[in-house]
């Protein structure tokens, strides 16, 4: 008898042995479902599996409490607001973590991207969606916005947003967004103020571009990134790619601040400081710049011509070169030869004054690297124009741009509405085209004209880029199906 309980005594602890040895393969391919992780034993729980490699799913009670712990965690962890005493909040975390763990394309996810139109008068309407692109369309020609907004895309359809439980509607992903406004460079250009633009200063777009794209593909590895003029004074960077796109507020943030180097407002006499150890961004940054400073800042925009603009930039180097500078310029009447003097006179006291090791390249920093608007791109649900409108001030369609021939974009010779249009009624009264499309539908025919107006070339620029994203797309699902042997 005693025999036989130690028998089965034995091989209970065998057993236990046995189960305790064994591990979980892939751990890091593992996704682990996590509610109530404000705070407390979840927040803990969430925090040490994401330590482990694994895919946590973590669900708060409140976006701050979701904020905190993106914070401290890694890209792998994701974070969605979950109220467990609203069916529909219930019910869109369900949806959340199955477009998760697919990570597959929600078949509502058109219908849950928020749209906005600006209407005459101002007229702001939000949270507009729609059930397929030809609904779009159809409220496009009823309602004629002046301008088109693109949002997030929602766990609800925007246009219910007043319809579910208020911590249920949450901004689940949009596109990384960069907003440069020619505003942001009135302190350091002459030529031009506030929303005026010309050839002269939209060197500056073209150098933010160089900068912010070799940085985005170089130091951050995207590939989908579509650069589009805003239709007056600026440019719009929208990163498409998959997982940029589920990117955090925090993630967002962290990436802005990376890319910014101008710091401080109106009142800031020196708004770049370099450390000892420049970082490679930096360096990469510095010499786009270099090449085209001499040209923009020293000869088209004459940043050493006059004695008020002078005295600006040598406001930003130390007072014992300052006032042997003030004495030479004079002697001296352009910006070409003034910065010659400049930069030998910071070479002679370099030696003797270490906090001068780097104050010509903190100029042309100040003078030509990008200002960014970091609230436009931390914001999940921050609203931006969409590409191909109509700016309301100037008429200029918002087009992409073509990076293959950056130097060569002219803001100025864009298609403007009024052009396009006595471009479609050539085509329309053209009689050859009359015989070529007889028996066609109106509304097909009408469609392919815009490839016989001064639009086509852009529309072109972003057919590439969706095919390029497509093509993409394409690849990332054939080697998920051979890593699951799905044939």
């Amino acid at each position: 008898m005693w025999l036989y309980l130690a028998a089965l005594l034995g091989l209970y602890f065998l057993r236990r042995w046995y189960q305790e040895r064994q591990t979980v393969e892939n751990l890091t391919e593992k996704y682990v479902f996590i509610t109530g992780c404000s705070a407390g034993f979840g927040n803990l729980l969430a925090r040490q599996l994401d330590a482990r490699g694994l895919r946590v799913l973590a669900t708060c009670t409140t976006q701050k409490g979701a904020e905190q712990l993106d914070k401290v965690t890694s890209e792998r962890l994701k974070t969605t607001i979950l109220d467990v005493t609203s069916k529909e909040s219930v019910a869109a975390a369900t949806e959340w973590v199955k477009e998760q763990v697919g990570n597959k394309v929600s078949k509502n996810y058109f219908q849950r991207r928020e749209f906005s139109f600006t209407l005459r008068d101002d007229i702001y309407v939000r949270y507009q969606s729609f059930n397929t692109p030809l609904e779009l369309e159809k409220e496009i020609q009823k309602m004629c916005p002046c301008k088109i907004d693109i949002g997030a895309v929602y766990s609800h359809k925007p246009i219910q947003h007043n319809m579910v439980h208020l911590g249920a509607f949450q901004a689940q992903e949009k596109e990384l967004v960069f907003d440069i406004d020619m505003t942001d460079y009135d302190d350091v250009r002459r030529c031009c103020s506030s929303a005026e633009i010309c050839p002269k200063c939209w060197t500056l777009m073209t150098i933010a571009i160089r900068i912010i794209d070799r940085a985005l593909v170089e130091d951050f590895g995207i590939k989908h990134r579509l650069w589009v003029y805003s239709g007056r004074r600026g440019v719009h960077c929208w990163v498409c790619d998959e997982s940029v796109r589920k990117w955090s507020s925090s993630l967002r943030s962290a990436a802005v601040e990376y890319l910014s180097l101008v710091k401080g407002g109106e009142e800031t006499i020196k708004k770049v400081t370099l450390p000892d150890n420049i970082h490679p961004f930096i360096s990469e940054s510095l010499n786009v710049v270099k090449r085209y400073f001499r040209e923009y800042a020293l000869v088209e925009q004459d940043i050493l011509g006059s004695k008020e603009s002078y005295e600006k930039v040598l406001a930003l180097v130390p007072e014992t070169v300052r006032k042997e500078l003030l004495q030479e310029f004079t002697k001296k009447h352009d910006s070409v030869k003034r910065w010659e003097l400049l930069t030998k006179a910071l070479e002679r006291h370099s030696s003797t004054l270490k906090k001068m090791a780097h104050t010509e390249s903190e100029i042309m920093l100040q003078y030509c690297f990008p200002r960014l608007d970091m609230n436009v791109s931390k914001g999940i649900n921050h609203l931006l124009k969409s590409p191909f409108s109509v700016h309301p001030k100037t008429g200029r369609i918002s087009v992409p741009i073509n990076l293959k021939k950056l130097d060569e974009f002219d803001p100025f010779a864009v298609p403007t509405i009024s052009r396009l249009c006595h471009e479609l009624d050539t085509v329309s009264n053209d009689e050859g085209d009359a015989k070529e499309n007889e028996g066609e539908p109106e509304n097909s025919r009408r469609s392919r004209d815009y490839k016989k107006t001064s639009l086509a070339p852009y529309v072109k620029v972003f057919e590439q880029f969706l095919e390029e994203m497509e093509k993409s797309h394409k690849k990332e699902r054939l080697k998920a199906s051979d890593m699951q042997l799905d044939f």
